[in-house]
């Protein structure tokens, strides 16, 4: 009944909705591939499935339509990242801001093309969109990376060693951060590999993945973010995960990734 009623109070929120949808769609999309291409019998199943997880991209798309003043604040919060110790964070996080902010538009353009809304081509647009956001993972990953690395840095130096000069507390909060930032990597790395997908042909593996292993890259991210969003609880924007419900392979898009809870999703 507790799980049933935090649930319930997860589905409330947007956010939470959010997250559940891409989780779900993603799923759909591994397991649909899956029985289309192993399993013939039951291709009119995963046929299904994928048309389930197409119209969950498309719902989440149309939500996304109103995230862009909710990043826009955020984005003005950070500003420069005065608060940030290291150089190297505080331009990689507002670069990371400035093409997240950017996604926004370009997404909402395709979608309007798409839906003949607006006369112009949508191809270009979602060209555009799917590479800021794989610049904006590339960022995040630099982000994570680097904080990793400087994390353990600190825990194994000589002065650390002296447990007199780093309190217990503090140590616990630095394991538990780089474990934090170990996650958001691993995250944006599968999201990473269908962003490079969902660009146009003839970019390293883009168009090269079946619709289970798309699925199952966003299975993995979607579930680590929901993970981490249990112990940390939501943001106020949907940062930018895909190229939504236009992807050949009917694939889910954007996902609530964690990314920049402080800034660090």
């Amino acid at each position: 009944m507790v799980a049933l009623s935090g649930l319930a109070s997860a589905l409330e929120s947007y956010r939470g909705r959010d997250r559940l949808m891409r989780t779900l769609g993603y799923c759909c999309q591994l397991v649909g591939g899956v029985l289309v291409e192993q399993c013939p019998a039951r291709s009119e199943v995963g046929t299904r499935l994928l048309a389930l997880s197409s119209q969950l991209s498309h719902c989440r798309t149309v939500l996304r339509l109103f995230d862009d003043v909710a990043m826009f604040v955020y984005t003005k919060q950070y500003g420069l990242g005065a608060e940030e110790e290291a150089i190297f964070v505080r331009c990689v996080s507002v670069l990371g801001n400035l093409a997240d902010q950017l996604y926004y538009p370009c997404e909402h353009i395709a979608w309007a093309a798409d839906a003949k809304i607006l006369h112009v081509e949508s191809a270009p647009w979602l060209t555009l969109s799917t590479a800021l956001w794989g610049l904006s993972l590339l960022l995040g990953i630099a982000r994570s990376l680097w904080m990793v690395l400087k994390l353990r840095q600190r825990l194994r130096s000589p002065l650390a060693a002296l447990t007199s000069r780093l309190p217990q507390g503090k140590r616990r909060d630095m394991e538990a951060q780089i474990r934090s930032e170990a996650l958001t990597l691993l995250s944006n790395l599968a999201d990473l590999a269908n962003a490079v997908h969902w660009l146009p042909p003839g970019i390293l593996w883009a168009g090269r993945f079946p619709p289970w292993l798309v699925g199952l890259l966003g299975t993995i991210s979607s579930l680590l973010s929901m993970y981490q969003a249990v112990g940390a609880g939501g943001q106020t924007y949907a940062a930018p995960d895909g190229p939504g419900s236009r992807n050949p392979d009917g694939g889910p898009s954007h996902g609530a990734a964690i990314a920049r809870e402080g800034p660090g999703l």
